[in-house]
């Protein structure tokens, strides 16, 4: 991020990085939780949950709320596209088989769809340099998942499901720019998991048996979920929205599979070769291009 996106405060330009490595640990917490309960009843205990938790913090630290319900249902409808059409897609591709790597190769793909739409929604230029940069981080992604990438006909559900997510992170990104610039990241947080929330009450006990099996990975992964991922993460990505154009931030999301692969080697021993390193070397020159001043 440039020196206006991060306000020339050293501390602000650790966010990138950080916001990375915590994203990119959501595939690790799926694979921990997933064996043990189903993945929309997941999602619901843990937006639920964080509802809960940061409606307290809003209301004890007496932050601002939305003056009417037209700003309220704004905010609700970006939470609902971040969090409830993005995090169910993972999730559910996931659970039909799709590998890791595969979900996060589609995902991923998100950087050149929101630089593309982010010209004619919000007005943003995207220089050529920018789009070259865009251009190599898939690259780099596409030889990180390069190995993962024989999928037969029963994964197409999950497929679908990833690209459902695709569109949802996408929308809730550039939708957030624009109607969400004076959010409090307490409340409106808080706003937007309670709105999904009530959707998941809705549609899982329709789809799914709501069995729990609680294990100790289930309640490590959903502590995890919930308060790393689902505060942490989102208020950082929430807080780059606000600074750096939408294009620029969308271009952190290409790090994720190098990273998510990283951290599956270092817990849970998968190989990395020369071509996923390489990959890796490539994605970070394509964010490096698109963020450079």
């Amino acid at each position: 991020m440039n020196e206006s996106a991060t306000g020339g405060q050293p501390w602000l330009r650790l966010m990138p990085g950080l916001f990375v490595l915590l994203w990119s640990t959501g595939f690790i917490g799926a694979k921990y939780g997933l064996p043990y309960v189903e993945p929309l009843t997941f999602l619901l205990i843990r937006l639920g949950l964080v509802a809960v938790v940061l409606a307290l913090v809003a209301l004890a630290s007496r932050a601002p709320w939305p003056k009417d319900w037209r700003s309220a249902g704004r905010i609700a409808l970006a939470g609902l596209l971040v969090h409830g059409v993005y995090l169910s897609g993972v999730f559910l591709a996931i659970a039909h088989g799709l590998p890791a790597g595969v979900t996060a190769l589609i995902v991923g793909i998100q950087p050149l769809l929101t630089a593309a739409l982010s010209g004619p929604l919000l007005g943003e230029r995207v220089s050529g340099r920018q789009w070259a940069g865009l251009l190599l981080g898939l690259i780099g992604v596409g030889l990180v998942v390069r190995e993962k990438l024989a999928v037969d006909a029963e994964h197409l559900a999950g497929i679908g499901y990833a690209a459902a997510a695709l569109v949802g992170i996408t929308l809730g990104t550039l939708y957030q720019k624009r109607h969400g610039a004076g959010m409090d990241l307490r409340s409106g947080t808080a706003i937007q998991y309670a709105a999904t929330s009530l959707v998941l009450a809705v549609v899982a006990p329709l789809t799914e048996t709501m069995q729990v099996q609680w294990t100790g990975e289930l309640v490590f992964a959903l502590a995890w979920l919930c308060f790393v991922l689902s505060v942490g993460a989102i208020f950082l990505l929430f807080a780059l929205i606000r600074r750096g154009a939408a294009a620029k931030v969308a271009s952190l999301f290409y790090l994720t599979p190098p990273v998510t692969a990283l951290v599956a080697w270092a817990m849970f021993g998968e190989r990395l070769g020369l071509l996923a390193l390489a990959g890796m070397a490539v994605a970070v020159c394509g964010v490096a291009l698109v963020n450079r001043r």
